[in-house]
């Protein structure tokens, strides 16, 4: 009997952190700057220092949100075909499990794609 381990659960969710600082690094302050909120981010970024070191960082944060998603989907490659259990309803749980670990995986690659755009993108679109 085999059923989804530790590694295709948590994969997804990791990925969907790590995609959630690139947001933070990069998307939140062109949001912020380009709706004339630069008082607002300057606000932030004393409260929270972390976010420029997010920024000062990007290619790491980039890096590392890019190898979780490269696992993260070969994670849910490997699972696709993976059986459920035969009890019915460790198997339809299995099946909800699959469907929302996907859709995980889906929204961190949009964010991980916004978070991209904005950070190396839209400064020469922009400016």
């Amino acid at each position: 009997m085999t059923h989804f381990s530790l590694k295709e659960t948590l994969a997804p969710t990791l990925s969907l952190f790590a995609s959630a600082s690139t947001l933070i690094c990069c998307a939140l302050p062109a949001l912020l700057v380009t709706l004339g909120m630069g008082a607002a981010l300057a606000g932030l970024a004393s409260d929270y220092p972390q976010l420029i070191w997010l920024s000062q960082h990007k290619l790491e944060v980039f890096g590392f949100a890019t190898l979780m998603l490269t696992f993260s989907g070969i994670m849910q490659y490997r699972a696709r075909n993976m059986p459920c259990p035969a009890d019915p309803v460790k198997a339809k749980a299995c099946t909800r499990l699959r469907k929302i670990s996907l859709g995980i995986y889906i929204f961190s690659l949009l964010i991980f794609l916004t978070g991209t755009f904005f950070a190396f993108v839209a400064p020469y679109i922009l400016t």
